[in-house]
Parts: C-alpha cells; sequence; structure tokens
C-alpha cells in the first residue's frame, strides 16, 4: 500500500482556494453529512468541541470515504509536552493536517514543527497505528514527514507582532487568524467587525501572503469571505455545523409559531 499524498498541503503550495467548513457536533453521523456536501476541507474540532480520540477517529473514517473532503484536526493545546503528547496520537490516528492554536512565537511554531515530525527532522515518537494502517505502509516511517501539513493560529496581539516571523518558520504550512481570540486580544471582546480588528485581520492576511505561506481564516459572512479571498487566503472556513443546525431551526420554528402567542389583555381578533 503506498501513502496517500496530503491533497490539502498540494493545494495550498499550488495557490488554489480550500472552502472548508468548521465541524463542532462531535458526531461521526452528522460529519457525513457535512463531507457529502462539497467542501475542500472539514476542520474537526477538538479544542472547543467535545471531542475525544475515539470520537476524532470515527469521523476521520467516514470523511475518508469523501475522497474530494479532507479531514484537518484541532488540537486543543500544542505547547509544551501534553502539547507534544497530544500531537503525536492525533497523528497516529492517521490525520495528516493539524490546526495549532494560540501560536504567539516563532520559537512556539519550531517546537511544533518538531512534534509533527520524525526523528531525525523532529521528535514525534515512533509508532503510526492506524496512520500507517499497521505496517500496511511499509515506508510510512519515512515518508510521512513529507505529507504533514501544519497550520498555525495566530490570534493574539503578540503573535501579529511576530507574524513574519511565525510565517517564515521553515516547516509551517499556514497561518490562520482565529477572529474571535484576536478580536479581544485588541480589545474588542465578541467584536470581530470592529473596525480595527478588520484592519488587523486584513494586513495579516497580506503578510502572511507576502511570507510566502497560505493565510486561512473563518467567518460565516459571505462578504467577508470573498474578501478575505480577493486579499489571497486560500483556505476560508465560510461555516459551522453547529451555527447552520441552530440558525436553521430557529428559523423553521420561528416560521410556524409566529402569530400564536395569546393576544394581548383587552384585544380581540
Amino acid at each position: 500500500m503506498q501513502l496517500p499524498v496530503n491533497s490539502f498541503k498540494q493545494a495550498l503550495r499550488d495557490k488554489r482556494a480550500q472552502i472548508g467548513l468548521w465541524v463542532g457536533l462531535a458526531d461521526h453521523y452528522t460529519t457525513e453529512i457535512c463531507a457529502g456536501a462539497g467542501f475542500d476541507w472539514l476542520l474537526l474540532d477538538g479544542e472547543h468541541a467535545p471531542n475525544d480520540l475515539r470520537t476524532l477517529l470515527q469521523q476521520a473514517q467516514v470523511v475518508a470515504g469523501y475522497p474530494g473532503t479532507h479531514p484537518i484536526a484541532r488540537v486543543p493545546v500544542g505547547h509544551g509536552p501534553a502539547g507534544t503528547a497530544i500531537i503525536k496520537q492525533y497523528l497516529d490516528l492517521g490525520f495528516q493536517s493539524l490546526l495549532v492554536p494560540m501560536v504567539d512565537t516563532a520559537a512556539q511554531a519550531a517546537d511544533l514543527v518538531r512534534a509533527m515530525r520524525y526523528p531525525p527532522d523532529g521528535i514525534r515518537g515512533m509508532g503510526g497505528a492506524r496512520a500507517s494502517r499497521w505496517g500496511r505502509y511499509a515506508n510510512y516511517a519515512k515518508e510521512c514527514n513529507a505529507q504533514m501539513c501544519l497550520l498555525v493560529q495566530a490570534e493574539s496581539r503578540e503573535a501579529l507582532d511576530n507574524l513574519e516571523a511565525i510565517a517564515g518558520t521553515e516547516g509551517i504550512d499556514g497561518v490562520f487568524i482565529g477572529p474571535a481570540d484576536l478580536s479581544a486580544s485588541l480589545g474588542h471582546v465578541g467584536n470581530a467587525t470592529h473596525p480595527e480588528v478588520q484592519a488587523a485581520i486584513d494586513d495579516a492576511i497580506r503578510r502572511i501572503v507576502r511570507a510566502g505561506k497560505a493565510a486561512g481564516i473563518l467567518t460565516t459572512d459571505d462578504a467577508l469571505a470573498n474578501h478575505y479571498l480577493e486579499l489571497g487566503a486560500t483556505f476560508v472556513a465560510v461555516g459551522l455545523d453547529n451555527n447552520l443546525l441552530a440558525r436553521a431551526t430557529s428559523q423553521l420554528a420561528a416560521k410556524f409559531k409566529s402569530g400564536t402567542a395569546p393576544a394581548p389583555a383587552g384585544k380581540t381578533r
């Protein structure tokens, strides 16, 4: 058996726009529905969703049935020994692409690169398990480093100050701007559309692109998504599964329940 080429990593190198969906319902059944929708990538969230290794594995297995859609997993933490161990476990499940939150410095980025790779290029513990299909990818240990795709999140004022150094770190494939945490760091909690935040995001995307790396972001605003793509962002998530479900169910309920509330006292109809 031949180790698969990371098609998402190749698309970023080719500067082909990749449109994605954030997946946080933590269930393989709903993830399969999303996988069949035609997105280029799905972000399986291990940071802000109730996922564990088994639920992520189940979701990776169903996404594999849809070759045009690439699964990316977000780890809950990437720094220190705990982060290194988590990254190893996610890679052993077979994920080739990881998104790591809260990366503020080039030194942190370099540590993550090493955690993603087997020696001599890194410190990933030898194993592989499902990733090597239990040894059926005969050359996995020698070939897998080249297929790993590392995306880091810049979502603080400190990260913006160090953006060129982070993006310029060898082994970083892309930098993802986290609008929510960035807005909080800039003093605009809950207001990612504040002009100062949007100006910072626009500037960050341009700087990442100038550094020769892929820029990514998440937004549910169609106009903003197109704007970011025009600026040069390569991987853009345009929705979240839980948000889509919440919005659609609320709209459906409101459509059929509107006008059913009791009339105010003294008023007849």
